[in-house]
């Protein structure tokens, strides 16, 4: 049973608000009745709701406009609408003014306990987001999973100390989170936090860019120049991809790890450093130095303290936290409208393996944000996710369906991107629904006319399509 919620009930039926009352009770919930949206309004102003379930057509103010009229108010409470007399034109408005969900009378006591088990579900995540960003702070890492929960424990009780920690795990995890992580809850997080990407450095400069150089030390070394250990001087150097680095680097980064010394190239003297370095790979340390391609030494000055990350497909709790805080960052940085998952979303989105790990969740979400208009649905959600059919978990279900990978837009602007995705989606859905206009529309959650508009934008012609198709 779901904890105890306060709810609002508004409908001008006095036999539904009693059958609803005690429903609702006997689920251990607590109900609050009225039967006009005019009472419903002055309720909702008063006091805070947990969910608000409201039938759309009463006498005086209908229930959209008093939807309405609880968004203007700035009521964040989730909402319910019902209705024996809905269409598709009454749901989809009631979405987009904010409702969570959409029954139809004569109403099913399960079904109905289920919606709103599943909207106060949808809620206490997106407040569980909030405060997690409230609590992370500037460099923020999401989670709510007990694997999460017991690598942050482990974190925690490493951070304090000077010991050289080794983050494990495939890319796209977060690494660079736990090792920003690690430096702010330690006693150098006044001072500066320095990354270098091991594999990201051509082998010829990588030295420079550690220990720095001198001027002249090479050609167009024009002015001497401060290295990564110099510039983290007090603070901590991370070193991602150490598994990357070449074998002659290895030897003088040990040396430094060993003596608290670096020499600038091209230079003659030894500079101290106080510098604690922490480092990352996805790759298997201890098979690297089996194969000579990693020193044994400098394994053991590096892995003190192994910490592994799990990938994404390992804690699917954290899903539905993660989509909804990147959600309102793309929204925030775009100046979109805020979206609202549903449960149905949040079940798609845990059954893809997610090979890319929380890198690649966030991809998908600016693509779902691209895709959909208020409510992301599982539709929505699975247009957006890659080769879903064989990206699947082992043994996950497969209810959600298949679709194509959308590719070919890798290349040009953002906006030329944005239109060939789009162009994709459109001619993808087209074919789907054989060209009929109207379950296309209604499968993308747009206006017909807009779809019409949409095809004319990006150049679909729909007579040539549905030729190629026949």
């Amino acid at each position: 049973m779901p904890p105890k919620a306060n709810l609002l009930i508004v409908d001008d039926d006095a036999n539904t608000l009693a059958s609803l009352a005690r429903a609702f009770r006997l689920a251990g919930h607590e109900a609050t009745v009225c039967d006009s949206a005019a009472r419903a309004l002055e309720l909702a102003r008063a006091q805070r709701f947990d969910l608000i379930l409201s039938d759309v057509v009463m006498p005086g103010k209908d229930g959209l406009s008093f939807l309405e009229d609880l968004k203007n108010l700035g009521v964040t409470s989730p909402v319910v609408m019902i209705s024996g007399q809905a269409n598709i034109e009454m749901a989809v408005r009631a979405t987009r003014l904010g409702a969570v969900d959409f029954l139809e009378k004569p109403l099913s006591t399960d079904k109905l306990l289920l919606t709103v088990e599943n909207a106060l579900k949808l809620k206490r995540l997106e407040e569980e987001n909030v405060e997690l960003r409230q609590r992370l702070g500037k460099h923020e890492l999401i989670w709510s999973s007990e694997a999460m929960r017991r690598v942050m424990a482990q974190a925690e009780r490493v951070a304090a100390s000077e010991t050289r920690v080794c983050i494990l795990g495939e890319t796209g995890t977060g690494k660079e989170l736990i090792a920003r992580t690690l430096h702010e809850k330690s006693a150098r997080r006044d001072a500066p936090f320095i990354t270098l990407n091991c594999a990201a450095v051509p082998a010829e400069l990588i030295e420079s860019e550690l220990f720095g150089h001198e001027k002249g030390a090479f050609t167009g070394a024009a002015a001497r120049h401060a290295g990564k250990f110099e510039q983290a001087h007090g603070g901590t150097l991370f070193l991602d991809e150490i598994g990357d680095m070449p074998l002659p680097m290895q030897a003088k980064l040990l040396r430094v790890l060993e003596e608290g010394e670096i020499e600038r190239v091209g230079g003659d003297r030894a500079l101290r450093v106080d510098v604690r370095v922490l480092v990352a790979t996805h790759r298997n340390l201890e098979e690297l130095v089996r194969q000579g391609s990693f020193r044994q030494d400098l394994f053991h000055r590096v892995f003190v303290f192994p910490l592994q990350l799990p990938p994404l497909r390992e804690r699917l709790d954290d899903i539905p936290v993660l989509a909804a805080h990147f959600a309102a960052q793309i929204a925030a940085q775009n100046s979109w409208k805020p979206r609202t998952f549903s449960s149905e979303a949040f079940a798609a989105l845990q059954q893809y393996a997610w090979p890319g790990n929380v890198r690649e969740l966030r991809n998908v979400i600016e693509r779902v944000l691209l895709l959909s208009t208020d409510l992301v649905d599982a539709a929505s959600v699975q247009l957006a996710l890659p080769q879903l059919a064989t990206a699947f978990s082992a043994g996950a279900s497969q209810s959600f369906g298949t679709t194509p990978a959308y590719v070919g837009v890798a290349t040009g602007t953002l906006t030329q991107r944005v239109e060939a995705f789009e162009r994709e989606v459109l001619l993808a859905e087209l074919k789907r629904h054989n060209h009929h206009m109207t379950n296309t529309a209604r499968a993308l959650g747009l206006e017909r006319s807009h779809l019409y508009k949409k095809c004319q934008q990006l150049g679909i012609d729909l007579r040539a399509a549905r030729k190629s198709n026949s």
